[in-house]
């Protein structure tokens, strides 16, 4: 048996087993958007590794804010929250000016987009998405409203049926250039639904799906400065490395 080269780089590979399977049985959707044929790598091109260049003064603080819609304007319905963490390379460094976009659906389960069949209410004083960027020690914090579960439509062949979805916050982190776009989802702690998710649970290794639930992080008079009362939760993105942190588009 001849021995398999292997090309030495800069990172670790990350594991398969640390990273949400590509076919999802039951979930169509991943079904349908996989190539069922093995990858062929490419040369990327200069288009792939340069720009856009997230600068950040275009990102506005209101944008961080999901809550209401302009700094002034009603709160939506629901438990008000705050979430926050860093980006972290393999080697625990911070990763700075990483542009971050969050969207979730509101309180009761509803997304702001035209291709949610939901029944539920769209709340109007739902901002949906929101930006942020990293600082100096890759730290981002954004406020809004816990999102409610909602039931993933089974009208489609080879679906699951009545399974639901538990509030989950969606992401996509921004590198240096558009091919270093990152999506992943992060889930809150003890929801009797998290079990249940043909998305979380499609991750084989236990200790990596747990690196995509948040921790609670107890008020106190530090992070409680606008008296409302927010409750706090807190997770990291690691980049790299055997601590990786589940990603969509592995």
């Amino acid at each position: 048996m001849t021995k398999r080269k292997t090309v030495k780089t800069g990172f670790r590979p990350h594991d398969d087993r640390t990273q949400p399977r590509r076919r999802i049985p039951g979930y169509p959707n991943t079904i349908t958007r996989t190539p069922a044929a093995r990858f062929w790598p490419r040369v990327l091109s200069l288009a792939d590794v340069t720009g856009p260049v997230f600068a950040a003064d275009t990102v506005l603080p209101e944008e961080a804010d999901l809550s209401r819609n302009a700094p002034e304007a009603p709160r939506a319905l629901g438990q008000l929250i705050t979430v926050s963490g860093r980006v972290l390379d393999e080697r625990g460094k911070p990763v700075r000016q990483c542009l971050i976009e969050m969207w979730h659906a509101n309180a009761s389960g509803k997304y702001i987009h035209h291709n949610d069949p939901s029944p539920v209410p769209v709340d109007p004083n739902y901002r949906g998405r929101g930006r942020a960027m990293t600082d100096d020690a890759g730290r981002f914090s954004f406020r809004t409203i816990k999102p409610g579960g909602y039931a993933v439509p089974d009208a489609e062949a080879g679906a699951k049926t009545g399974w639901w979805r538990p509030p989950h916050i969606h992401f996509s982190l921004f590198g240096p250039s558009f091919s270093s776009r990152l999506i992943s989802q992060w889930f809150f702690p003890g929801e009797p639904l998290n079990p249940l998710d043909l998305i979380l649970n499609s991750i084989p290794d236990r200790a990596a799906r747990d690196r995509l639930v948040m921790r609670f992080v107890p008020r106190t008079a530090s992070n409680s400065a606008e008296g409302d009362a927010a409750i706090g939760y807190t997770q990291d993105f690691i980049l790299r490395g055997p601590f990786e942190t589940p990603f969509e588009n592995r």
